[in-house]
């Protein structure tokens, strides 16, 4: 794994309403609070549909990334249908929203970055 800081992704879920709005709230207040660097996006759906660059563009590098969005499985195939496939090193860790309580998405977000586990 390696010794960089993991790239931090949030999705604000804008247009499906899938994840609940506290928890989406909560988690955006932890990571601004933190003081730690990260990109939030409106809608990882909406960029998967219109196969956004910005999807590889975010995996692109050798830095573990941090991706709090929904279940791991939709996102990885959110990426793979934008064109830009979740690698099979384990740099990518992918937080659910939708049913892990806000307080453990945020510290895995700011966790050291050689602790954590692949996305499935």
């Amino acid at each position: 794994m390696s010794d960089l800081p993991a790239k931090i992704l949030y999705c604000r879920c804008a247009f499906a309403q899938a994840v609940p709005e506290a928890t989406k709230n909560a988690v955006l207040a932890g990571l601004c609070e933190s003081g730690v660097s990260f990109e939030s996006v409106a809608d990882l759906c909406e960029m998967s549909a219109r196969k956004d660059a910005r999807l590889a563009e975010i995996l692109a590098g050798d830095e573990p990334v941090r991706i709090a969005a929904c279940y791991p499985r939709a996102v990885k195939w959110l990426f793979h249908h934008a064109g830009a496939p979740l690698p099979d090193d384990g740099r990518v860790e992918v937080l659910n929203m939708r049913d892990t309580p806000a307080d453990d998405i945020v510290s895995s977000l700011l966790s050291d970055s050689r602790s954590f586990s692949p996305a499935e």
